[in-house]
């Protein structure tokens, strides 16, 4: 599969993202569109998992930059769970232990399709914290090792004016659960 986008399509990808940041001030403070445009020119495999993002209804914007890393952290911020990233159940464990009514994928298979990563409970928090997300959907998360050998998997959504984490069994899948994803450039 070719990871690469036309220049129409980078153009066209640049210029919604640059929109979104404009729009959203409050979700990177202090960060240079300008910077961030000349880096995204420069990764073509990203700009490509940031069109996927946007594609499937994730609205991808930057969220922050890691100093440690020097990247900057682009997030799903759309208002509720990506519409094409829905009715997944969890990993392809779970994928494949569905004998009937099987998804159609699932989110760790999407997202490493995508070149993204899940966001972990913690990461899913600090997003809460730049909006309200997940107010009628729910997101699947970076579920820890020991939960998910016992069958398990985790998800958040916001509900009350709170955030809140569950758990289901990982091969359930639901048309308001869906994934966010984390790409750094």
């Amino acid at each position: 599969m070719k990871k690469t986008l036309s220049s129409k399509q980078s153009e066209e990808l640049l210029h919604i993202l640059q929109t979104r940041f404009e729009k959203h001030t409050n979700r990177h403070k202090g960060l240079d569109w300008s910077k961030i445009q000349a880096t995204l020119k420069t990764k073509p495999e990203k700009l490509w998992s940031l069109y996927e993002m946007e594609n499937t209804g994730g609205e991808p914007d930057v969220i922050a930059y890691d100093e440690k890393s020097s990247k900057y952290l682009f997030c799903d911020c759309s208002a509720e769970s990506p519409q094409g990233r829905r009715s997944v159940c969890y990993d392809q464990e779970a994928l494949e232990s569905r004998k009937e009514h099987k998804p159609k994928d699932s989110a760790m298979n999407m997202a490493s399709a995508m070149g993204i990563e899940l966001l972990t409970a913690e990461q899913y928090r600090e997003l809460q914290t730049l909006g309200n997300f997940d107010t009628k959907t729910s997101s699947w998360i970076v579920t820890p090792a020991e939960i998910r050998k016992l069958g398990g998997a985790l998800f958040c959504d916001r509900r009350y004016n709170t955030v809140f984490t569950y758990h289901n069994g990982a091969e359930s899948y639901y048309a308001a659960r869906g994934f966010r994803g984390l790409l750094r450039v």
